[in-house]
């Protein structure tokens, strides 16, 4: 196994190997991220072949979430291989196996379905499914991975509990420090070291595992910024405060294992510009650039042969299939295996070349200009001698330029439109959905006894705890008054809770009309009865018509991407308009943070604390609404501000991050106040 040392570098302790050059220009770059995230981080990083190396904190323990499923894979091959399981028995689901979170069998699959447990393994590893980890883990027992780690050196490295049940957990303090698994970046970097070298219980068991890890289908976090096609075999995990992704990157300059935790994060969004998950997507980027680079200006490493992957390899696929005639019609995949060794001694052979199957020096001339892509390059003379058009000056006149997809301000007061750019163009609007759902809850309670309905108990079903996306934590069986559920919905924007409101109102809120005219969003559920967050949906199209909003589609409650589901500017204008006037609806949006006490099946009590989403409620002078962010959607933020006795509301749709969505509404409003002849302060 490889040796490590400690390095002092910049008054930290880094583990490291002894090529102190290469070492300490990895740490210059790395170092800073680590530094400036806002959260702990651990990093580790060895290459495979040389062995140089980098940790950061590499040593300190840290939540891994998912993660912790690699190893609980390892304990199940190391079981297969001592007879003690059999990877090819089936095993039956059962509705109590089934789990909230990531996966696919809590949705798609139902009762009585039998997989086999290397189907459960794959499941676990390449979509990180939940119920599928538990089916395993029922097979091979929940103290044993922590075992094995032990007996393998890895003593931090341990699974706690089955996922999502806490009660089982054989580490209960480590559970409550840590959750679901515990391990450090060093050790996770250790056990990948050991998978590439076939040493991870059998070389067959290493070459399935790794198979398993090459189809994990996390691209957010260490994947997303390496180059197209390069295969990384990895495991990621993620809960609110804890992202992390360990791996190994089959670079062009051989295998790299790298590991990034984080805990404690001041990010705990979903969306693609998570901090946590930038962070791990630089580390993988740095990583790959820092040991390639240097190899790209090296005679040997230009040679190709059999065995190699990576990006140079895809490009020598699309050159060879354009070039050959016939084609050989290689896939584009980054692998060089028989088929493209096959192509090249075609082609060396076709410009009486030595057909050695390797791509050297000569051939490299012979091929010509790479393909890099579907189309290919313009040679640099066309591409040099082209005059490019150029756009008119930014105008130093109208409102600023902004990265969001579509806007719209309206006077508060009277609803009316009074600035906007792409008003009516329809698009995905995430949470900012539940606009809608609290307005009907709302209005509902309105026109009844208002106190009797807040009053009333929300109990969360299973599909209410088992809605994915941004959460109000409150799990399946758990109940609160419907005023407490609306803080859960508006706040932290949870797709329970709109679930959970749906439920409860749904057929409610029925109209007296012919089944036929209904339209597609009732339908029955399997006691054919309406299903009641059918009918609340239902209701939700029928209110925005009410409301003038010709473009809307609403196809759920929370706004999770669906075909439909859309919105423009202005129609969410005349639904902001319309749920301000409500006094309750304001007091909710306005709120910043709101403590609630549940209560649980059996009579058990626990503490909630939910933060509002919206940053602009940090500064004076802005209120409400709502905010939104879907990959669809981009960051959304439907807003209201107050100055000098003016009241504006604002749409802003399509931004390109989360940060950017309150800088684009900020700089709207600082031009909408002084369009309106307010002066700076």
């Amino acid at each position: 196994m490889m040796q490590f040392r400690w390095l002092m570098l910049s008054g930290l302790l880094l583990w490291g190997a002894a090529t102190e050059g290469a070492e300490a220009e990895l740490a210059a770059r790395l170092l800073p991220l680590a530094e400036s995230h806002r959260g702990e981080v651990a990093i580790a990083v060895q290459h495979l072949g040389s062995g140089e190396s980098f940790g950061y904190r590499a040593d300190v323990p840290m939540p891994t979430a998912s993660l912790i499923k690699f190893p609980v894979m390892v304990e199940a091959y190391r079981q297969a291989e001592a007879g003690e399981v059999d990877l090819e028995e089936f095993i039956e689901l059962r509705d109590e196996d089934k789990v909230p979170g990531s996966g696919i069998l809590t949705p798609h699959f139902s009762a009585g379905a039998r997989i086999r447990l290397t189907d459960a393994v794959r499941l676990m590893i390449a979509y990180s499914d939940n119920t599928a980890t538990n089916l395993v883990l029922d097979k091979i027992g929940i103290r044993s991975t922590a075992d094995q780690m032990e007996r393998m050196g890895l003593s931090h490295t341990k699974l706690h509990a089955k996922v999502y049940r806490r009660e089982t957990s054989v580490f209960p303090d480590r559970s409550r420090e840590f959750g679901l698994g515990s391990s450090t970046a060093e050790e996770m970097v250790q056990l990948l070291s050991m998978l590439h070298s076939k040493k991870l219980i059998t070389p067959p068991a290493s070459s399935a595992m790794l198979d398993h890890l090459l189809q994990c289908d996390d691209r957010s976090k260490l994947v997303r910024d390496l180059p197209p096609g390069t295969r990384v075999a990895h495991k990621s995990g993620a809960v609110a405060k804890a992202r992390c992704d360990a791996g190994i990157i089959f670079s062009p300059a051989g295998p790299i294992a790298v590991c990034v935790m984080t805990r404690d994060n001041a990010d705990m969004s979903w969306g693609a510009d998570n901090q946590a998950h930038a962070l791990c997507a630089r580390v993988g980027r740095i990583v790959f650039d820092h040991f390639v680079a240097p190899q790209a200006s090296r005679a040997d490493d230009v040679v190709l042969r059999s065995g190699a992957s990576g990006v140079l390899v895809e490009r020598l696929q699309r050159t060879l299939n354009a070039v050959l005639e016939p084609s050989p019609e290689l896939a584009v995949d980054g692998d060089f295996g028989p088929q493209t060794e096959a192509a090249v001694v075609r082609f060396q052979e076709a410009r009486q070349l030595a057909a050695s199957g390797r791509v050297d020096e000569t051939t490299w001339l012979a091929l010509g200009p790479l393909v890099t892509g579907d189309a290919p390059v313009p040679a640099p003379e066309v591409v040099n001698a082209e005059e490019l058009p150029r756009e008119p000056p930014d105008p130093l006149a109208g409102p600023p330029l902004v990265t969001c997809r579509a806007w719209a301000i309206a006077d508060a007061k009277t609803g009316q439109l009074r600035w906007s750019h792409r008003p009516d163009r329809r698009l995905d609007i995430a949470s900012t959905t539940k606009l809608m759902t609290a307005y009907l809850v709302l209005k509902y309670a309105a026109d009844h006894p208002e106190q009797d309905v807040l009053e009333e108990q929300v109990v969360f079903s299973r599909r209410a705890d088992r809605t994915r996306g941004s959460t109000s934590g409150v799990a399946e069986g758990e109940r609160l008054t419907v005023a407490e559920c609306l803080y859960g919905l508006l706040l932290p924007s949870g797709n329970d809770a709109s679930v959970a409101l749906a439920e409860h109102f749904g057929d409610r809120l029925t109209v007296d009309r012919p089944a036929a005219e209904v339209g597609r969003n009732v339908a029955a559920g399997d006691d054919g009865a309406p299903d009641p967050l059918n009918q609340f949906v239902e209701a939700m199209n029928r209110t925005a018509a009410d409301l003038g909003m010709a473009q809307t589609g609403f196809r759920n409650p929370h706004g999770l991407t669906a075909a439909g589901h859309v919105s423009t500017a202005r129609d969410l204008l005349r639904l902001a308009h319309a749920a301000w006037q409500m006094p309750r609806f304001r007091q909710y949006v306005e709120t910043r943070q709101h403590g609630c006490t549940l209560e649980g099946p059996g009579g058990y009590r626990r503490n909630v604390v939910w933060k509002n989403t919206n940053q602009l409620l940090r500064i004076t002078g802005y209120h409400g609404l709502k905010t939104g962010t879907t990959t669809a959607a981009g960051a959304c933020l439907v807003s209201t501000g107050k100055r000098h006795g003016d009241q504006l509301m604002m749409v802003v749709l399509g931004a390109s991050s989360s940060a950017a969505r309150y800088v684009d509404s900020r700089n709207l409003y600082r031009w909408a106040w002084l369009e309106m002849g307010h002066k700076a302060d």
